[in-house]
């Protein structure tokens, strides 16, 4: 749900009236904010749930446990919430919150919690007063028994909210939910995170530095890998390029031998060609010595017919 806009944002300055110096608005009762620790623990988790909620938005003023006068001149008029919601007021410290002082705009949200000393009737009388001076939502818890109530206005009045678990703050945002077995009040911001203790608080922010130890640690592996890979992968182009340099050397090798085997074939064949050719002169030199000899014998054989004999 939406959270109302209210007015441009003004630098909160302290106003001060001549005719108000003679009246004193008392900032504090002397009383201990809390009773006890589980209620003081309560209200210092939802203001500060509520200072974090609006921690970016510079017109709207939270407090704890402050004085609101909402009558000017009538300081015996007063209460102080355990924690108030100003929409539209800016930051800003104050001693207590007079409303007059501030464009007459009172606290539209306010919480109260329960503590062994307060009884019915001053309840009562604080559910009044809120109805009385403007404010817009009201929530009540009590963290002893884990009971929940909540009023939202309506017309002039303060209606109670009929069921609060996971009840909606229409001005605010926040949910309010009863978690576990025993139902303890769970406030959770818009955005799903919950309001949560200042040991809380202080437990998140250890979880999230081990967390981001753990990224940084995850980061400086992921780095470590990356450069292992990165030499691995150097590595492999390094045998690569000698594997291609190998695979040439092999080639010109293989290259180098195919020639000489040429080489080797041609020559065979020129001496084929040469044994051929000194086959075939001696081929012709035997045929031309049987020629002669053939010449010769019929020479004698004419010499004998004719009578003449040659030793």
């Amino acid at each position: 749900m939406s959270i109302r806009t209210i007015q441009p944002f003004q630098p909160f300055q302290p106003f001060q009236e001549e005719e108000e110096e003679e009246i004193v608005y008392p900032e504090s009762d002397g009383k201990p904010m809390a009773d006890n620790t589980k209620q003081y623990r309560w209200i210092v988790t939802i203001e500060g749930g509520l200072e974090e909620l609006f921690e970016n938005d510079p017109n709207v003023f939270v407090a704890g446990n402050l004085f609101w006068y909402p009558v000017k001149g009538k300081p015996r008029i007063n209460v102080a919430p355990d924690a108030l919601v100003v929409l539209g007021r800016p930051k800003g410290d104050r001693g207590s919150y007079r409303q007059w002082v501030e464009e007459d705009i009172p606290p539209q949200v306010v919480f109260e919690i329960l503590s062994p000393s307060n009884d019915g009737d001053e309840m009562k009388a604080k559910l009044l007063f809120y109805e009385e001076y403007g404010v817009e939502e009201y929530y009540l818890y009590d963290p002893d028994t884990f009971r929940l109530s909540g009023w939202i206005r309506t017309g002039l009045q303060l209606t109670k909210i009929a069921q609060m678990k996971g009840w909606v703050s229409p001005l605010l945002g926040i949910q309010f939910e009863l978690d576990g077995l025993e139902g303890e009040l769970g406030i959770y911001r818009p955005d799903g995170r919950r309001f949560t203790s200042y040991l809380g608080v202080a437990a998140q922010r250890r979880q999230q530095q081990q967390r981001a130890e753990e990224a940084e640690q995850q980061v400086a592996q992921e780095r470590e890998w990356a450069e292992q890979e990165r030499e691995w992968a150097e590595q492999e182009h390094i045998r690569a390029e000698e594997a291609e340099q190998q695979t040439a050397q092999e080639r010109r090798r293989a290259e180098f031998a195919e020639q000489q085997m040429e080489q080797e074939r041609l020559r065979a064949e020129q001496e084929r060609l040469r044994a051929e050719r000194a086959e075939q002169q001696i081929t012709q030199e035997r045929q031309r010595a049987e020629q002669e000899r053939k010449n010769m014998e019929s020479l004698l054989a004419r010499l004998r017919a004719k009578g003449i004999e040659l030793d």
